[in-house]
């Protein structure tokens, strides 16, 4: 694989998608690319990021975190999947280490501020 096509994989190994859904109080999906329309499950807990909830507009980290800044400002409150997606809301400030959660090996923090 040449130099250039290298880099656009990573790159868009990096997205996540942000789903903004408009509500009386805002909800902010944030999962990384590769998880949507997957389900985890570990004991009794089962973590579903299902496309109609997670799939939107399909960002990178300054993005994301930009984002979630933004909608932090907001009110809003956040449902987060994804070591990369977690890594970004660590970035905006939205969460602390304490927050983060996992199931079957993949992290996530729900947040309501």
């Amino acid at each position: 694989m040449g130099g250039n096509a290298e880099q656009i994989l990573i790159k868009d190994i990096e997205k996540m998608f942000v789903n903004i859904i408009k509500s009386y109080r805002d909800v902010v999906a944030v999962c990384d690319k590769e998880l949507l329309g997957k389900k985890f499950e570990e004991d009794n807990f089962e973590l579903n990021v299902k496309e109609n909830f997670f799939s939107g507009k399909e960002c990178s980290e300054e993005e994301v975190v930009e984002i979630m800044q933004d909608m932090m400002r907001e009110d809003a409150t956040f449902n987060i999947v994804g070591e990369k997606s977690v890594n970004a809301a660590l970035k905006a400030g939205i969460i602390n280490h304490e927050g983060i959660k996992e199931i079957d090996g993949i992290k996530f923090a729900l947040v309501l501020l």
